[in-house]
C-alpha cells in the first residue's frame, strides 16, 4: 500500500478562529530553512540532502536528539512492523518529530536543545536502557523532510514521525514517560524468563560430594 508521501509529512491543521494557517508546502519550507540553519554552512547540508537523502546537522543548538533503541518502542507499541511503529510513536510524543535509523534500529526523538543539560540526571540513568540524551558536539543524520516511509533495514534514516512545522519538537516530560514505560514493559517481558531461570536452577539435580 502507497501513500501521499507529502501528505503524510506534513498533517493538515484544522483552522480555528482568528488562526492564520499556511499551506502545507509553506510549513514544510519554513522546518527545511529552521533545520538547515543549525549548520555552519546550509548550502552544504542542503547538497548532501539533494545528493544523499540525509545530512548531518550539528545537535545542541537548536535542538538535540534523544536516543531510543528500536527494542524499548517495539515492547511498548506491541508490534515490530515499521508502519504501526511510527503510528504509535506519532500518538505516544503527540506528533513531535522522531527520525529512525533502520540499520541500527534507533530513534531519535526531537527535543529543545537544552534538555541534555536540564534532565542531565535522569538520562544518567536512562542509559541503562541504551537511551541517551544527545546535545552540543554531537551531529545527526537528520533525511530529507520527504523521506517518510520506511525502506527495509539497510537503508538510510527516514522521518519516523515528520516534522510538522519549524521549530515543533518532542516535550521532554512526554519523552521521559515513553522511556519509563518502555523500561517497565522489557522488565516485565524479561521477568517469566528469570522465574523460570530460578526455578531450573533450584530443581537441577546437585553433585553430591563424597
Amino acid at each position: 500500500m502507497t501513500t501521499d508521501d507529502s501528505q503524510r509529512a506534513l498533517r493538515p491543521v484544522e483552522p480555528q478562529p482568528g488562526v492564520l494557517v499556511h499551506p502545507a508546502s509553506d510549513r514544510r519550507l519554513a522546518a527545511e530553512h529552521w533545520l538547515l540553519s543549525t549548520h555552519p554552512r546550509p548550502k552544504q547540508a542542503r547538497a548532501e540532502w539533494a545528493e544523499h537523502g540525509v545530512a548531518l546537522l550539528p545537535l545542541g543548538t537548536l535542538f538535540s536528539a534523544v536516543r531510543i533503541p528500536g527494542a524499548l518502542v517495539q515492547a511498548l507499541a506491541a508490534t515490530t512492523e515499521a508502519s504501526e511503529v511510527d503510528g504509535f510513536l506519532e500518538d505516544a510524543l503527540n506528533g513531535g518529530p522522531v527520525i529512525c535509523s533502520p540499520r541500527g534500529l534507533r530513534y531519535y526523538a526531537l527535543v529543545p536543545a537544552s534538555m541534555p543539560s536540564t534532565w542531565r540526571e535522569a538520562a544518567d540513568d536512562w542509559r541503562v536502557q541504551d537511551v541517551d540524551c544527545l546535545g552540543r558536539g554531537t551531529y545527526l543524520g537528520v533525511p530529507r523532510l520527504d523521506v517518510v516511509e520506511f525502506r527495509g533495514y539497510a537503508a538510510g534514516s527516514y522521518w519516523s514521525v515528520p516534522m510538522p512545522s519549524a521549530a515543533m519538537l518532542c516535550q521532554p516530560l512526554t519523552v521521559a514517560r515513553l522511556i519509563a514505560a518502555g523500561a517497565h514493559q522489557l522488565a516485565e517481558a524479561a521477568e517469566p524468563d528469570q522465574t523460570r531461570w530460578r526455578s531450573e536452577l533450584l530443581t537441577a539435580p546437585r553433585a553430591v560430594e563424597s
